[in-house]
């Protein structure tokens, strides 16, 4: 993943728990440097042993880190410079949903090396859609409710989200309903 992911990650760590906490979590992932270079990729595993040793230090599950950190994903990339490129993306919830798949192609063509996951909507009502997800990395369901939970609320939406389809070997993605 890319070192924007990781400084997120670690951000909201120091935000939330100080830079202590950080420190242990980056000695148990062996991870020495003192900062992430946002535009360097880094090995998915250092992502996830980011994750999982947070939830070891922080008692928390990481399920729960994970979910927060979707959530805290949103507004931290507008901060970093992509605000307009998520304006750009949809002037509404479902647009944006829909378009999800565009704006992690425009975003490849400064990130060469991403690996986005895809999402299609479908279903749209008045007050609903569904969302497929496809993703080559697993675990990180908890993260897209954090991601929708932000978007919610980037679009002053209260949201629900259920899962309503597991990726099995006769579904190539989850599927979940968001409704508002």
């Amino acid at each position: 993943m890319y070192g924007l992911v990781n400084k997120a990650i670690k951000d909201l760590i120091v935000n939330n728990h100080g830079e202590n906490i950080w420190k242990q979590i980056c000695n148990m992932s062996n991870f020495q440097d003192e900062e992430f270079i946002g535009m360097n990729s880094y090995p998915d595993r250092l992502t996830f042993d980011l994750v999982k040793n947070a939830s070891i230090v922080l008692k928390e599950d990481s399920s729960n880190i994970l979910e927060a950190f979707g959530e805290y994903w949103i507004l931290y990339t507008a901060d970093e410079g992509y605000g307009e490129l998520m304006d750009l993306t949809g002037s509404n919830f479902v647009e944006f949903l829909s378009n999800l798949d565009m704006l992690h192609y425009r975003i490849s063509n400064i990130m060469p090396h991403l690996a986005p996951p895809q999402f299609t909507t479908k279903n749209e009502m008045e007050n609903s859609v569904e969302l497929e997800y496809r993703s080559t990395r697993d675990g990180l369901v908890p993260m897209l409710f954090g991601l929708i939970k932000g978007l919610g609320k980037r679009f002053k939406l209260q949201l629900s989200i259920e899962q309503i389809q597991e990726k099995n070997e006769n579904s190539d993605c989850y599927v979940f309903l968001i409704k508002w």
